[in-house]
């Protein structure tokens, strides 16, 4: 998205009077925010323009001299049948509509026509050019399985393919004027995506996060759209709101599915008007920043219950990707404990400590419900009282046996043999055990002895026994 031009693709307007064509783009922009717009006025230049590349849509008049709309509409349709093509034409016609359509036009509107109907007709036209650039993207991506700009991931470590994939999709829908919805428990990295979406982007404003839980009403529209002078008792100076800084750029909501229902109708406008209004202020402000919101909560079931509006939800979802939790891609645990090691040895002005053996296979075998975020800080934990050279297992195994287990976790007074039809004998029960507990530990038989509660030594006698 580049600064002040909205499409990203060109739109030509076709008509030799001139007055008409500084009427229709000077409407485009003031009720559609559309800025990257052509005029010509010789209706023999325009396939020379659309030659040169960089047009999406053609806005066209049939009655011009040299070369009429409907010459220009069939060769355009030959040529370049992946630029769509809108007919304004003086006529109000139904054969001259329908012959039209059947030429190839997207539409067909008449000068006389309302205001918002064409405005709407263009804007369908400019959303199915998007869909149709962000699929062929999409497609791309999947063939090539590879990242054109993985330097704007760097900040993220993992090697989980589900993380690579979800990259691609981001990658792929950067430059997309629609918002992107980020979902996943706290502590996946959500706003770090946030980060590569908006670094993708190639917006030339900046990234303005805002955490909007806790914000009433009146909190969140002044914080959003700020206020003018006198606009409440105490506003003495004018305030810019989240929005306005955001301009040409990306604003960032977090934790929106905490947002009240009369915040989430003033989102919605926002959206899908494209304006906004300061508190105290009748004048109109245009939206000119990427949308990107992020909740932990499930929205389709805040939607299902009523306390999240589905037209938002609709709106919200039309790019949307899940952050698997850390329990999910186990495999990026090892590569995540180096990555805070380092850092945190660099943040608190000591040596990088060594990991004991088995301290990653420890890990995975917790749940993580802080996910990353919960990793870094028992990393940085056990690294703040690090003395020798190796680091210490005791505090991983302290914490992650003091840690609350996730919501949905059985409680740990469940009985494990309950609806057993036939009960195992005591030492079938202790073999399975014993057997799962090593499976979990990777073979490592210290590691297996930690997580059953018993010393290294007992677990050798009665794997000896076992092997009798």
């Amino acid at each position: 998205m580049t600064e002040n031009r909205y499409p990203a693709f060109g739109i030509l307007l076709v008509d030799d009077e001139p007055a008409w064509l500084r009427s229709l783009s000077l409407t485009l922009e003031s009720s559609a925010g559309i800025t990257n717009t052509n005029l010509c006025q010789d209706s023999r230049e325009v396939m020379g323009l659309l030659d040169g590349g960089g047009i999406g849509l053609v806005l066209l008049d049939l009655t011009m001299p040299h070369l009429s709309g409907e010459e220009i509409l069939k060769e355009i349709n030959e040529r370049h049948p992946e630029v769509a093509v809108i007919v304004i034409s003086g006529l109000n016609q139904v054969e001259t509509a329908v012959h039209c359509m059947k030429l190839g036009a997207f539409d067909y509107f008449v000068k006389t026509d309302e205001e918002d109907r064409l405005i709407g007709g263009v804007l369908r036209a400019v959303r199915m050019l998007e869909l149709q650039r962000e699929n062929r993207e999409m497609s791309s991506r999947l063939v090539s399985g590879g990242l054109r700009h993985p330097e704007a991931f760097a900040g993220i470590v993992t090697g989980d393919r589900s993380m690579l994939a979800l990259f691609a999709y981001i990658e792929a829908v950067a430059t997309s004027p629609q918002p992107l919805l980020i979902t996943g428990e706290s502590g996946v990295g959500k706003e770090l995506l946030a980060k590569a979406a908006h670094t993708l982007s190639g917006c030339k404003g900046q990234l303005v996060a805002v955490n909007v839980a806790g914000l009433d009403d009146t909190v969140f529209a002044d914080t959003l759209f700020g206020h003018v002078r006198g606009a409440f008792t105490g506003a003495e100076t004018v305030r810019r709101g989240m929005v306005e800084e955001a301009a040409n750029g990306t604003l960032f909501l977090d934790e929106i599915g905490d947002l009240g229902i009369p915040s989430q109708v003033k989102l919605l406008r926002l959206l899908q008007e494209g304006e906004y209004f300061p508190l105290g202020s009748d004048q109109p402000r245009r939206l000119r920043a990427r949308i990107i919101v992020a909740t932990h909560q499930n929205l389709s079931a805040k939607e299902g219950t009523g306390t999240f509006r589905r037209d938002l939800y609709y709106r919200l979802r039309t790019h949307q990707v899940q952050v698997p939790p850390l329990r999910e891609r186990k495999g990026d645990i090892p590569l995540l404990l180096d990555h805070f090691l380092t850092e945190a040895a660099r943040t608190l002005g000591k040596k990088k400590p060594t990991p004991p053996p088995g301290l990653a296979q420890l890990l995975s075998t917790y749940g993580f419900p802080g996910n990353v975020r919960e990793l870094k800080a028992m990393i940085f934990d056990a690294v703040s009282v690090h003395r020798d050279r190796m680091l210490s297992m005791e505090g991983f195994v302290r914490a992650i046996g003091t840690a609350e287990e996730p919501v949905s976790t059985p409680p740990p007074t469940l009985n494990p043999f309950a609806g057993f039809e036939r009960l195992p004998t005591f030492t079938d029960a202790a073999e399975f055990l014993v057997e799962e507990a090593l499976n979990r530990a990777g073979g490592n038989q210290t590691l297996a002895a930690r997580l059953l509660g018993i010393s290294q030594p007992a677990l050798s006698k009665r794997l000896k026994m076992m092997r009798k």
